[in-house]
């Protein structure tokens, strides 16, 4: 039996060294050069529990193996627990990749997925495409949405900061759905059709900023236009194809340009229509919440956790009554 990264996570320096025995992907890894000149690796690990990151020195018998390994991989690692600044940093003596039938054996284990059914969010989310009134409007949702073919339903939201798993993307669009659904009949000023297709489609062009792997990575467009160009392009084809007008397509776009809230945070413009400012908090909102339940989930016993969307600390512990 493999241990989880969640199981090493939770070692606590107090109990000494243990060896353990784990199955992970490798998610990234950066070659450094020590003050004495020798190398060592920077790497991320990570299954289905979590996340953990060590480091590996020249002289290791897995230096070589990990050195020009691609994120992505699978890999048995043998080692034991250490830390490095009173955190985790397991100590690597062996690494062995997993291939074929074998990584099929522990494939579900190894890859982090949303905790949402996928089948029930994305019937929920087409639900919510069929409470939007003008037909032109709706038909360039569900247009945008199938030219994005089946990645929209199980991509990853983000590489680190929030949803990053399989089916992040539907699971954060389907709750910024709903809390526009919860929250547009205290805004009568702000047009519930435009701002709830504005919901829905303004992370689309994340499906083309990510490779749709186990470990979801930048592409080449991603890093060299970002998803909210890409977005832009995948809507504005979607709403010249149905007939969309000009006014409702423009702004449509700028919700997409805009919904990232500021330019120094990634977005073109600064949202200036009420749905457009009423989408990029509601996705400000859920992105924040998403990063900090994925803090959350992996504290352990640890009074605070570290939420790196935030820039700070937060306490873990729920309240005591």
């Amino acid at each position: 039996m493999f241990e989880n990264i969640a199981s090493l996570k939770g070692a606590r320096e107090d109990e000494g060294r243990r060896a353990f025995r784990t199955a992970a992907l490798l998610r990234s890894v950066q070659i450094k050069t020590a003050k004495n000149g020798s190398e060592f690796l920077a790497l991320e690990f990570g299954d289905s529990s979590g996340t953990i990151s060590t480091m590996c020195f020249e002289g290791s018998p897995a230096f070589d193996t990990l050195r020009d390994a691609a994120a992505g991989c699978a890999f048995e690692l043998c080692g034991s627990t250490d830390f490095y600044q009173g955190r985790p940093s397991p100590k690597i003596d062996s690494a062995r990749r997993i291939d074929g039938e074998e990584l099929e054996a522990v494939l579900e284990n190894l890859a982090p997925v949303s905790p949402l059914d996928p089948g029930e969010m994305r019937t929920e989310l087409e639900s919510f495409i069929e409470r939007i009134g003008d037909e032109a409007l709706r038909n360039t949702v569900q247009y945008a949405i199938a030219s994005a073919g089946e990645a929209f339903f199980r991509s990853a939201a983000a590489v680190k900061m929030h949803h990053a798993y399989i089916y992040g993307l539907l699971e954060h669009t389907l709750k910024t759905a709903r809390m526009a659904a919860a929250l547009l009949p205290l805004y009568p000023f702000v047009d519930p059709d435009l701002a709830l297709a504005g919901c829905i489609l303004h992370d689309i062009g994340k499906v083309r900023e990510y490779s749709q792997g186990l470990v979801p990575e930048r592409t080449r467009a991603g890093v060299l236009q970002g998803h909210i160009v890409l977005g832009y392009r995948i809507v504005r084809s979607a709403g010249l194809k149905n007939g969309l007008n000009k006014d409702l397509l423009e702004r449509l776009e700028h919700i997409v340009l805009s919904h990232q809230g500021e330019p120094e945070w990634g977005a073109a413009v600064r949202a200036a229509t009420p749905e457009a400012v009423f989408v990029a908090n509601v996705d400000n909102f859920d992105a924040k919440m998403g990063a900090v339940e994925a803090a959350l989930s992996v504290a352990g016993d640890s009074e605070f956790v570290e939420v790196g969307a935030l820039r700070s600390k937060i306490l873990a512990h729920k309240p005591q009554y």
